[in-house]
């Protein structure tokens, strides 16, 4: 078989591997170096062995004691594929087979160690700088269409005219009907510099547009927003920690202050999944003096160990600040807010975070292909380390769950306050999360409230700033007359736990018993699509504002709509405008 003439020479290698591992037992590294190394002409399988062997010193000499488990289970695993691939009754596809291996084993580590294919090489660059080689926007799916659903400003889709429920009919001349979104991204993406065309129809139209423009390279804004809130105080929304993010919510902090009396600065970092942790570093600098330490880091490789401190003179050491962090809020987010509360440099409001304090190093494999495997445990300046005890165990939102007291340790922050590690970063001011209801989640996900922007688009050239923007309810009602006819059916949880109830009944033979009861409560709890619309107007209404707002302001109007009814921020505003309060919250209770 092929592959066992493959295989063979390594098995061999793994062999004098093994036998080299049960040397180093001897403790006697020069005995074992000139015995493998000691110049004389080696046959070429020995010198590929030992090139096998110097690959695996690192194992050697890091305090590890498996040498022995190390080489056998390497062996063991060399053999198994053989065997698997010879005897297995189909076919195997060595590279899926092998990424299924692949993933199983990291996949008993933690959830942030994770191997990186070639093909996924673009989208985890895109993650550390927010840049990718495409058209420059977002795409969903609308029933059987392929749409656009978010076009950024003055990228290349919409320096072509492309806009927000435009129908992708075909992509480089293919049919996009039964494609997936990924599918259709994959070809979207490519080099900048290379062409595509796009078949469209835009909304209300019969006619269909060829388009033809270049891909370029796309840079996401990690400050899609900032602005005023009030009179006096702004507001900045950092949405993840990619490269130069530093300097971005510097110049917008700068901005703002050029250009107002700024009494105070909500920094929003709700939802940031983190990102590097240089520019966290370089996020907290903004705030603090320079010198200051910000974070450590401390794993098994002790030359690796780091403290990083803020290395400039911050843009604002004074200015009060409130930062809104939620269980989204993960990583470098963790680190500049566990930083400002150390310091008592502001206040945090919100939710508790999301608890990862692991450091990722990215190592290169061969062909291509990374790993991104968790080197350390990074401390906050109080010395406390964020990581939730138990990362495989979490609510339904992905926030932390109860960590009992006996767990949690205490620090200190400068000013005395007792902060605790365990898991996230605990609020100053805890806020129940809003939560979408289940009749605005249907007519979400089923793109009912994007319909009516786009129709709503078509009618209407201006419409006031995202700011100032309001649905009349005249304009309300009409969009509730766009919904006759339309599927925006939903269960509630209640309706989920009584079907779970009638199953059970039934498996222990209650049912006959029971049927009359269910029956009747099942008839007191259906809910009422149409008095759902009115119970729950003011949150559809938010929502179609944003979306609306959207059209005619791209992302920053989304985001400047959505701070008109936010509760958090209202608290921001509530604490920044108490001197009192402010000042309070930082001091140590006495």
């Amino acid at each position: 078989m092929l592959v066992e003439i493959i295989l063979r020479p390594f098995m061999r290698y793994f062999t004098f591997a093994k036998i080299y591992f049960q040397m180093l037992n001897t403790k006697n590294e020069q005995s074992v170096k000139s015995r493998f190394f000691s110049g004389q002409k080696l046959k070429r399988p020995f010198i590929v062995a030992a090139l096998v062997i110097a690959a695996l010193i690192p194992f050697a000499f890091t305090g590890n004691n498996n040498y022995f488990e190390i080489s056998k289970n390497l062996d063991v695993f060399a053999t198994l594929y053989k065997e698997v691939n010879t005897y297995y009754v189909d076919d195997i596809e060595p590279a899926k087979f092998m990424r299924t291996g692949i993933d199983a084993m990291l996949e008993s580590l933690d959830p942030y160690t994770n191997y990186i294919s070639e093909a996924d090489i673009e989208g985890y660059r895109f993650q550390t700088t927010g840049k990718y080689g495409g058209i420059g926007a977002i795409i969903r799916k609308s029933g059987d269409n392929m749409i656009i659903a978010e076009p950024y400003k003055g990228f290349a889709a919409d320096k072509a005219g492309l806009i927000a429920g435009d129908i992708l009919l075909e992509v480089e001349g293919k049919s996009t009907k039964g494609k997936s979104v990924d599918d259709i991204s994959k070809i979207l993406k490519g080099t900048p510099g290379t062409e595509i065309k796009i078949l469209i129809q835009h909304p209300g139209e019969k006619n269909t547009e060829l388009k033809t423009f270049m891909r370029e390279e796309v840079k996401v804004n990690s400050v899609p927003y900032w602005g005023m809130v009030n009179n006096n105080i702004g507001y900045i929304r950092l949405t993840q920690f990619t490269e130069n993010c530093g300097q971005d919510v510097a110049n917008a902090l700068k901005e703002l202050e050029s250009k107002n009396q700024l009494k105070g600065l909500v920094f929003d970092l709700r939802g940031n999944p983190g990102g590097l942790l240089n520019e966290a570093v370089n996020v907290s600098n903004i705030f603090i003096d320079k010198g200051q330490l910000v974070v450590s880091t401390k794993g098994k490789v002790k030359e690796w160990d780091k403290i990083y401190n803020s290395l400039n003179e911050a843009i604002d050491a004074k200015i009060p600040l409130v930062i809104l962090a939620n269980s989204g809020s993960a990583s470098a987010s963790e680190i500049v807010s566990g930083t400002i509360q150390d310091y008592d440099r502001g206040v945090i409001i919100g939710q508790k975070t999301y608890g990862k304090g692991l450091v990722q190093t990215t190592r290169p494999l061969t062909y291509g292909t990374q790993l991104k495997v968790t080197t350390a445990h990074y401390f906050t300046p109080s010395g406390r380390c964020i990581q939730a005890l138990d990362y495989e165990h979490r609510n339904e939102d992905g926030s932390v769950g109860k960590i009992p007291d006996s767990l949690k340790h205490p620090f200190k922050t400068k000013a005395g306050r007792t902060v605790f590690d365990g898991g996230g970063v605990d609020p100053d001011f805890v806020l129940v999360p809003e939560k979408f209801s289940p009749i605005a989640g249907s007519l979400y996900s089923k793109n009912l409230i994007f319909d009516y922007a786009t129709q709503y688009k078509l009618a209407h050239a201006t419409i006031p700033s995202a700011m100032e923007f309001h649905l009349t309810d005249a304009e309300y009602d009409d969009f509730v007359k766009s919904l006759n006819g339309k599927d925006y059916d939903y269960t509630t949880k209640s309706e989920e736990k009584l079907k779970d109830f009638k199953s059970a009944a039934e498996n222990e033979e209650y049912w006959a018993a029971l049927k009359e009861d269910y029956e009747h409560l099942q008839s007191e709890m259906k809910h009422d699509k149409e008095n759902d619309l009115v119970k729950f107007k003011d949150e559809i209404k938010g929502l179609l504002e944003e979306e609306i707002s959207m059209r005619y302001y791209y992302q920053n109007g989304r985001i400047e709509a959505s701070l008109k009814d936010d509760p958090e921020v209202a608290k921001a505003i509530e604490v920044l405008n108490d001197t009192e309060l402010y000042t309070k919250t930082l001091q140590a209770s006495k």
